[in-house]
């Protein structure tokens, strides 16, 4: 048994495949260094203790004249429509950037809930302040949870999957969806 529907979105170069081929447990996404690989939607199932939900990836969205931007954000906002949940992935060693700030623009307007993935947490700080204490300023006083996470060794992933898991259940009873095996 399915049950909802998670996009993954966020800008260029987050970590977005990274987290999609951890969740769905291959290596279905190309992750590459270079900013437009993804261009269209990918899903795949993620199993999660008693759980199985669907988990699209997007393309990283741009608000600037790219080759193929257009179509990359119509393809994330497809995927951001059939969502239940949406997982926000920023760079959790920079903070929040004018191209996070124009991603978070458009989820504001999906009325979808969102949860804030800050990614790359595998590294030590020098800064004088942890910049995942910088995103949780940012965004819980809007009423979205930041969760570390690091696509590379999977640290945090537990405790971002319980927070998905959670509003995954408060998904209307019709989305569930039934498959059915043949034999």
């Amino acid at each position: 048994m399915s049950r909802g529907v998670v996009a993954i979105v966020g800008r260029p170069n987050v970590g977005k495949s990274s987290i999609f081929n951890r969740l769905v447990a291959e290596k279905n996404a190309i992750t590459d260094d270079q900013s437009g690989i993804t261009r269209d939607r990918l899903y795949g199932k993620c199993e999660w203790l008693d759980q199985e939900f669907s988990v699209i990836d997007t393309g990283g969205i741009e608000i600037k004249d790219v080759p193929f931007m257009d179509e990359i954000i119509a393809q994330a906002q497809l995927a951001m429509d059939e969502a239940d949940v949406i997982v926000f992935v920023v760079d959790g060693r920079v903070g929040v950037t004018n191209q996070d700030q124009d991603v978070m623009n458009i989820l504001h307007r999906t009325k979808k809930p969102v949860i804030v993935a800050a990614n790359k947490i595998d590294a030590i700080w020098v800064d004088e302040e942890d910049p995942v204490e910088k995103l949780r300023k940012e965004f819980e006083p809007q009423g979205i949870k930041v969760y570390p996470i690091s696509a590379v060794s999977g640290e945090g992933l537990n405790e971002l999957l319980w927070a998905v898991s959670n509003l995954l259940k408060e998904v209307p009873q019709e989305k569930i969806v039934f498959e059915q095996e043949f034999f």
